[in-house]
């Protein structure tokens, strides 16, 4: 399975941005995925999680009501949809995949994920 993240950039403060993440090699209705970030000289944290239907989300509290994580099994891609940005929202932004059997779990912990993207760089200017 592989993951391509796109749609970073440079956005101003209070901007928008679209990320997409590109599954390939195997059917996304399979895997929870999730959104995660890195900033520079930090660990790689949390940001949103979808259920393997699309039915329940969850997200960091220092995103939640600015971003918003969908998915698309038919197309095989999955989305966060990033409103009213901040500069502490500058970081590279990952997806990963969780291979699972439930469609209720939602997966917060990176160490848990069995696939990742390389990422793509956000970076939001005051």
């Amino acid at each position: 399975v592989q993951l391509q993240a796109s749609g970073g950039g440079l956005v101003q403060a209070g901007g928008s941005l679209r990320l997409s993440c590109a599954i390939s090699g195997g059917t996304l209705s399979r895997y929870a995925m999730g959104w995660f970030r890195q900033g520079p000289g930090k660990e790689r944290t949390f940001v949103a999680t979808i259920t393997r239907g699309g039915g329940n989300t969850h997200y960091s509290d220092s995103v939640k009501g600015r971003f918003t994580i969908a998915r698309d099994n038919a197309k095989n891609m999955v989305y966060l949809q990033m409103n009213s940005m901040i500069p502490e929202d500058t970081a590279v932004y990952l997806c990963a995949a969780k291979t699972l059997s439930s469609n209720t779990l939602l997966i917060t912990a990176p160490h848990q994920y069995d696939y990742w993207g390389q990422g793509t760089l956000v970076t939001v200017s005051s």
